[in-house]
């Protein structure tokens, strides 16, 4: 893994496309790929694009791309799609409105996959993430396939989160029901050349002004198909960006990101164990016994922690 990973960080593309599976499948290829990426440390910036299925994100990643692409970045967008339950590869891996990059040096596109990922999809993306930052690409575009509470978190994971939205769209209900209220830092009002802009607009902006969030998320206005409004979007992506890092805010968030891994990875490994030990001798004879009335099932669950903490697995 180690040499995989310095092949990576020297340019080598088809190193990169093996670590990124690396990280997709998680397990221990993931931990070995996390301990190998620990000498590396990058500077990018992650951008993570959400909204409901058809709202046009996958043109507005191309379009954006394009639009950066202008101003000379270099450009790692990761497409998170879920898994299919026969391959369990992406779904949506064939991304053609991202074509027109693919043979581009300067952009590099992969569509993922959670694949049962130890600690679910977002722990499979920042892996990737990490490994893009290591192999030196200074900004990481995350296009997630819709806004489930997965995506969700998945957008959570980057320093700026862009929501996009459709004439049309609904009330400001729906906003809040969806928690794109709580991770929002621009909205992006795509296929703006619809009737009812003004009406979606104006219930965003109350949306806004109900939720009263500390920072008042921009809201920028785009057709993606055309390229129009993508000036304005990398603008409103800058000036945040400067606001986050000016006001110290982005250390914050990705501390706070750094504990929230950390968090869902430890948990999900407890419940791994505990889904070993639930199967095993003590298991199933704390499970008969609650069945028999033989004991309460909260001091089993009591014995049963007692066992986990007292176990002599390796913490590391």
């Amino acid at each position: 893994m180690a040499a995989l990973v310095s092949a990576a960080v020297g340019g080598n593309r088809g190193a990169l496309a093996r670590l990124i599976s690396a990280a997709e499948r998680g397990g221990e290829p993931g931990a070995e790929l996390e301990t190998a990426l620990l000498p590396y440390r990058g500077d990018s910036y992650s951008i993570g694009i959400t909204g409901a299925p058809g709202a046009g994100k996958s043109t507005l990643a191309s379009a954006l791309t394009t639009e950066l692409q202008a101003a000379g970045q270099r450009i790692a967008l990761l497409a998170v799609d879920p898994s299919s339950p026969l391959t369990r590869g992406a779904i949506l891996g064939d991304r053609v409105r991202l074509q027109p990059h693919l043979a581009n040096p300067d952009v590099f596109i992969r569509s993922m996959a959670s694949r049962g990922h130890l600690g679910g999809l977002a722990m499979a993306t920042c892996t990737a993430r990490r490994v893009l930052e290591a192999c030196g690409w200074p900004l990481v575009l995350i296009e997630t396939v819709g806004v489930g509470q997965a995506e969700l978190d998945v957008a959570g994971a980057t320093d700026t989160v862009l929501v996009v939205l459709n004439p049309g769209w609904g009330d400001e209900m729906q906003a809040n029901k969806a928690g794109l209220m709580e991770i929002a830092d621009i909205f992006v009002i795509n296929k703006a050349d619809r009737d009812g802009l003004e009406a979606t607009r104006r219930d965003l902006e109350a949306a806004i002004a109900a939720n009263a969030p500390a920072r008042r998320p921009a809201i920028v206005e785009t057709v993606a198909t055309e390229g129009t409004g993508m000036a304005e979007l990398q603008a409103a992506i800058e000036a945040h960006r400067a606001q986050l890092t000016a006001s110290g805010e982005l250390e914050r968030r990705r501390r706070t990101r750094a504990l929230t891994e950390l968090r869902d990875l430890a948990r999900a490994r407890l419940e791994q164990r505990l889904e070993q030990r639930l199967a095993e001798t003590q298991g199933l004879s704390l499970a008969a016994a609650v069945a028999a009335r033989e004991t309460d099932v909260d001091s089993a669950a009591r014995r049963l922690v007692a066992g986990l903490l007292a176990s002599s697995e390796d913490p590391s």
